[in-house]
């Protein structure tokens, strides 16, 4: 008998998750559930010697209880390239340290194992920058170092959102009004005088009654229902981190569309579950990275998403 696949996953402290909210940990009690045996790894845990991807790996079991998520056994050095499957669930910042990790993937990748979601494509799409791949499917968008071409892009829409093309969360974001006396300011911080890039776009008013929407799209077809984070009475940002609350609600033919514009092209670059932020039918982000809002929409809707993926990862195994 075929013995079952053997998953590792890449992510923060497992030990300073949040339970209740985690879609690493989903995923990994759906592959535990299929008696897929489970190994865990932190960024600092993998390295390359000799043009081989190497890990200092933990078999990790998980647990569906809120006082004792997890065990881990001891720690083995181990090839990469020998393990069947392996998540990439580090959070961003998208730096020059997670850039070397996609190197080292890669090279486990070309050794063997299936790596979820694809080191090159961790690279290559950025989860803001992306986005001008579809351009039918956004909102009029800027990406520049230029200060004096983001005041106009300002003076054009009369409102925008401006953002650095590394962070998550909601940090970093700031809506600027015309006439707002902090723009200067603003600007000269995220683009850090004109050294870095940043991202504006049009602001969407929708933001304020319909939430940004999180899609999330598995093996290049959208999970049926979305989740939208709608934002503080006192804030803009709809992230969940940044205190905005969930609700669920099913896709709409705009989704549909959306997904079907964008889908596809992840699923031929081997980005098997990736978040797709809608807002007033808009696609703002592409996150590639470590997407969430698996628990949310699993627990409004009695869905199992995280199987769905495992689903998907067994059709790409050899």
């Amino acid at each position: 008998m075929k013995s079952p696949p053997r998953l590792a996953v890449v992510m923060d402290p497992i030990d300073e998750i949040k339970y209740a909210k985690d879609t690493s940990l989903a995923m990994l009690l759906a592959a535990q559930d299929r008696g897929w045996p489970l190994l865990y790894l932190e960024q600092k845990d993998v390295w390359l010697r000799d043009g081989v991807a190497m890990g200092r790996t933990r078999p990790l079991t998980v647990f569906r209880n809120p006082e004792h998520w997890f065990e881990l056994g001891p720690a083995r050095e181990e090839r990469l390239g020998d393990i069947d499957v392996l998540l990439m669930r580090k959070d961003p910042p998208f730096d020059t340290e997670y850039i070397y990790t996609t190197y080292i993937l890669e090279r486990a990748e070309l050794q063997g194992t299936l790596v979820v979601n694809r080191p090159q494509g961790l690279r290559d799409m950025n989860e803001k920058v992306f986005t001008a791949w579809f351009p039918q499917c956004c909102a009029p968008t800027l990406i520049t170092r230029n200060m004096v071409d983001m005041k106009a892009f300002l003076a054009e829409h009369g409102k925008i959102v401006c953002k650095p093309l590394y962070g998550m969360g909601g940090r970093g974001i700031f809506a600027i009004d015309q006439g707002d006396k902090n723009t200067s300011v603003v600007l000269e911080t995220l683009t850090e005088y004109g050294e870095r890039y940043a991202i504006a776009q049009r602001y969407i008013p929708d933001i304020v009654t319909t939430g940004d929407s999180r899609i999330l799209i598995i093996d290049g077809e959208a999970v049926p229902y979305a989740l939208a984070r709608i934002p503080d009475s006192s804030d803009n940002r709809g992230n969940l981190a940044a205190g905005a609350t969930g609700v669920g609600r099913p896709l709409n033919d705009r989704d549909r569309w959306l997904a079907s514009q964008i889908g596809p092209t992840l699923a031929d670059r081997g980005m098997l579950f990736v978040g797709i932020d809608v807002i007033g039918g808009f696609v703002t982000e592409i996150n590639v990275t470590s997407p969430t809002g698996v628990r949310e929409l699993d627990k409004q809707f009695d869905l199992d998403i995280a199987s769905l993926l495992m689903n998907a990862i067994e059709k790409r195994l050899p």
